[in-house]
């Protein structure tokens, strides 16, 4: 280890000192310790001789100035320099938040170590395309997207982007990190290209495919007609001959059971609309790396939908995703069950209410939120205060309703009786089939 507990270096901005108290680890690039800064707990990262390069400075200078795209980035706050630090100590780092211990890595998902459920997958989804959405409007390419730089909390959801001391200006040709191995793009497994906006937009492709198929989209069985996963069978499967798992005009890299189960299992959980973006992103992505792939905003969307799609077995608990052209998803094979037999205890499903907006479909659970972007499609994206919430009538405990939590009144009416009537803020309309609600920006049906 570089430092021991007690010594400290100097951030060169404030000339504050930042003291090591614990080591957390180490890679390639150098160690991360936790530390005391301006009495707050932060994370200090000290570089390795080698990756201590002016032009490693030069960037951290850079994206400290531009400053986090997001919260949801760990991002450099100071460069810090040796001070009381002693023999070792030469060299630079820099300060950044610290991560709180809620935070588990992605990588734990795919090992099975991670209780976690859809709506937290697709929270995570959105905060993902979301956060790099910022990133690449302020001209920054991440560089290596991959399942050791982010981190999920699996109750909620929310996700937290590390070392983030890789990001660069978006076309910046200076040597650097090319990626992670199964994340990189196929013109940069080719060195055909350098990391850039669109080459991250494919690394977030195969990182959202692993959060909710836990698998790689190209490894099927081609991977597994492979003896020597070597150099040149990766660049064939990765670079060269890449072919989509679930490529919808040629098969002959389709997952095989037994080997490839986890694709096979939760591929038909997820609505047709849903699965079309990752179809998109692995057949016209991996041949048109500039027109071809998903854009950041059509994730955060249908991460969006993914989760107003969501509804729980009334037997299980479990959750199933309603599909607007087919209704609830579940696995192909599963013993001859229909279209409306939960996928976990292939007990029959119960549909909740749902509220069809011109756009989309949100599904009235007992827990169902409405936040702004879902009454009025210019709002941005906040879910720090509901504008609806589906409520029990006090009196009658098996009565259901929509509670109106904004300040503006509603009104509603049905087909057989156009008057509408109002609903005042904190107030509530009770759920009946064939009501239209007007919340202002937008009308919406309410169905059973």
């Amino acid at each position: 280890m570089i430092f021991s507990p007690g010594q400290s270096v100097v951030c060169e901005a404030s000339r504050q000192h930042c003291v090591v108290e614990q080591f957390l680890g180490g890679g390639g690039q150098g160690e991360v310790y936790r530390a005391k800064f301006a009495g707050e707990p932060v994370a200090l990262k000290w570089y390795l001789p080698h990756a201590a390069t002016a032009m490693q400075r030069q960037r951290l200078e850079t994206i400290i100035k531009k400053g986090p795209p997001t919260p949801k980035f760990l991002w450099p706050i100071e460069l810090a320099a040796a001070g009381a630090g002693g023999p070792g100590a030469a060299g630079f780092g820099y300060i950044m938040p610290l991560r709180e211990a809620r935070f588990r890595s992605i990588a734990s998902l795919m090992r099975n170590q991670l209780d976690t459920n859809f709506r937290a997958l697709a929270t995570a989804g959105f905060e993902l395309a979301h956060s790099f959405l910022q990133l690449h409007s302020k001209g920054l390419c991440y560089r290596d997207i991959a399942f050791g730089n982010v981190f999920l909390d699996p109750g909620t959801g929310e996700i937290l982007i590390c070392d983030n001391d890789n990001v660069a200006v978006d076309g910046d040709t200076a040597p650097g990190i090319l990626g992670t191995p199964r994340f990189m793009a196929p013109e940069i497994v080719l060195r055909q290209a350098v990391p850039s906006i669109q080459t991250d937009l494919y690394s977030l492709a195969v990182l959202l495919f692993y959060i909710f198929f836990v698998h790689h989209p190209l490894e099927g069985r081609r991977e597994l007609a492979i003896h020597s996963f070597d150099l040149p069978a990766m660049t064939r499967l990765f670079g060269s001959e890449p072919l989509f798992i679930f490529d919808p005009d040629d098969d002959s890299n389709a997952p095989v059971p037994g080997a490839h189960d986890n694709a096979l299992t939760y591929w038909p959980l997820y609505p047709r609309a849903f699965r079309a973006l990752f179809t998109r992103a692995f057949t016209a992505g991996l041949r048109d790396a500039v027109h071809g792939r998903v854009r950041e905003g059509e994730w955060r969307v249908a991460a969006i939908h993914l989760r107003d799609a969501l509804f729980y077995c009334g037997a299980c608990g479990s959750e199933s995703c309603y599909d607007p052209v087919s209704g609830p998803r579940l696995p192909s094979g599963a013993g001859g069950a229909s279209p409306q037999i939960c996928w976990n205890c292939q007990r029959p499903l119960q549909l909740p209410f749902r509220i069809k907006f011109p756009r989309h479909l949100v599904m009235l659970n007992h827990d169902t939120q409405l936040f702004p972007h879902h009454l009025d499609d210019q709002r941005q994206y906040d879910f720090s205060a509901p504008v609806a919430a589906v409520v029990r009538n006090p009196a009658q405990p098996e009565v259901w309703g929509l509670s109106n939590l904004s300040a503006d009144t509603w009104t509603f009416h049905t087909a057989s009786n156009p008057t509408p009537q109002t609903v005042e803020p904190g107030r509530a309309l009770s759920l009946t089939s064939g009501l239209f609600v007007n919340f202002g920006k937008v009308e919406a049906e309410i169905r059973y």
